[in-house]
This record gives C-alpha cells, structure tokens and sequence, in this order.
C-alpha cells in the first residue's frame, strides 16, 4: 500500500523528487475548479491502496511556479517520477484498465495483483476451497474494483459455479463500457457451458445444439458454427430461434475473426 499526499513549492524536492528514489511518485497536478481532475483523483487513490506508490498532490493554483517549471498546460497532468527525474505520464482522464498498464510499464505490481497469483498457484494444485475463500475475502476488500470482479467471475465459472458468477457479472453495469466486452465474453462462455452440460438430449437438434456449445468451449468455432447452422435451417422455432442466438454469441466472442463475415453472411441466407 502507498501514501498520498498534498505537495508545494515548499516541499517538493523533498517529498516528490527525494522520495522517488525509494519508490514511484505519481504527480497529479491538478485543480478545484476541474471537473475531469475530480474524475481522475478517486482513480489515483484507488491506485495508492494497491501499489507501492507516493501520490502528490498538486494544486496548480496555488503553486503556479511549479506548474511552470514542469510545462503545465493542461490538467488533469500526471508525471512519473523515478530517481528524481520527472518523466511524462498522460493529460486527462485514462480509463482504470489503462492505468493500471502504466503501473505494469514501470514494473510496478500490486497487492491485489500478488494476492491473485497466490489463488492461481493454489488452485492449479488442487485447494480449490482455500482459492475460492480468499478470492471472497478479495472481493469484500475490493468491492468496487472490476478487473477483480471479472477474475472472479472467470474463476466461478471454471469451478463450475455458474449463479456466482453471474452475481458478479450482473454488478457491472452497462454503462461501464470498457468492461462490457468482456462482460459479454463470460456470458456466452457461461451460456455455452450450461448447453453442454444439459444431461437430456431429446432429438436430433437437441444432441447437435450440445456438441456446438461443447465445440465453442474447445474453440472449435467453425464446427459449432456449422452445426448451428444447419438447425437454423432445419428449425428456426428450435429453442425460440436458440440456434440463431447462439450463432450471435459466437460472432462476440470472435470479434473481427474472418469466420464472423463468413457465417454472418451464410446466416442471412438461410434466414431469407
């Protein structure tokens, strides 16, 4: 865990450029009256919470020496400063995921991310149990962080608890548009393994429908896709046109693969 504190002309050399031969300072140069600096500055303490990093402070309206001496134009301005040089960082608000980027680009990991490795390891040798009951005491520690929200969810739905991870994914709201893909991701993964663990097959299109759902997890994506390709043609009342559904799901997961034109267009011919 880091530290945060107010810096000024008076104590800056101390505080910021001193200190960083012991650890990262991030230097938010910022102001009250700047509605993107009130954004930004709860991200840069969340940060603080999980990395070993000095956050300074620093007004530029009352320092205005100090935001001249570093070519402050604009703020929101963030710097990195490491063995006392003061390196550029970024202007404005960057998303959380892109923060935490930075961190890794000056090797910086943090607690959360240390805490992770410790579950994987547990869990690739088996304590499934005592990975699950820390990753929980996780969650209650960072209720708000959302790359462990999605971590967690891809760890429940591996350990074949679908409703808790659907618990998780539903706490991510829509309008977090740089978690939705893979929001959308999981939900399908989740959607396929439910399909492919049905345990009655009542005709033909039920037994195809489960081995396109088992081929997805497998990635075997144009296999799937033919097969429900072929129930789309056969019977497009199937399931409430599932079929066709799930061809859709399977064209997010690929995202800009070649197969998605490909059955997108077959797809529309079978349709019309």
């Amino acid at each position: 865990m880091g530290s945060s504190i107010d810096v000024n002309q008076a104590n800056f050399a101390v505080e910021v450029l001193e200190k960083s031969y012991q650890k990262p300072v991030l230097v938010d140069f910022f102001a009250t009256w700047c509605g993107p600096c009130k954004m930004l500055k709860p991200m840069l303490e969340n940060l603080v919470q999980e990395y070993d990093v000095v956050l300074a402070k620093v007004d530029i309206d009352e320092n205005p020496d100090l935001a001249q001496t570093y070519g402050v134009q604009g703020v929101p301005d963030v710097r990195i400063v490491m063995d006392g040089q003061v390196n550029e960082g970024f202007v404005g608000v960057l998303p959380e995921p892109q923060l935490r980027q930075m961190m890794a680009q000056i090797n910086l990991k943090s607690d959360l991310e240390a805490a992770l490795e410790q579950i994987y390891d547990a869990a690739a040798i088996g304590n499934v149990e005592s990975a699950q009951a820390s990753l929980e005491q996780l969650l209650e520690q960072y209720p708000d962080n959302r790359g462990l929200t999605l971590e967690a969810a891809n760890f429940f739905i591996e350990t074949n608890q679908p409703e808790r991870a659907k618990q998780l994914l539903n706490q991510i709201q829509p309008h977090e548009k740089e978690y939705m893909v893979h929001v959308n991701t999981l939900r399908a993964i989740l959607f396929f393994k439910q399909v492919a663990s049905e345990t009655v097959a009542e005709s033909d299109l039920d037994r195809l429908f489960q081995q396109a759902a088992q081929q997805v997890l497998n990635e075997e994506y144009e296999s799937a896709l033919e097969a429900l390709l072929d129930i789309v043609s056969r019977d497009r009342t199937y399931r409430q046109d599932g079929a066709r559904k799930a061809m859709l799901e399977i064209f997010n997961l690929l995202g800009d693969h070649p197969l998605v034109a490909t059955y997108r267009k077959r797809l529309m011919t079978a349709l019309y």
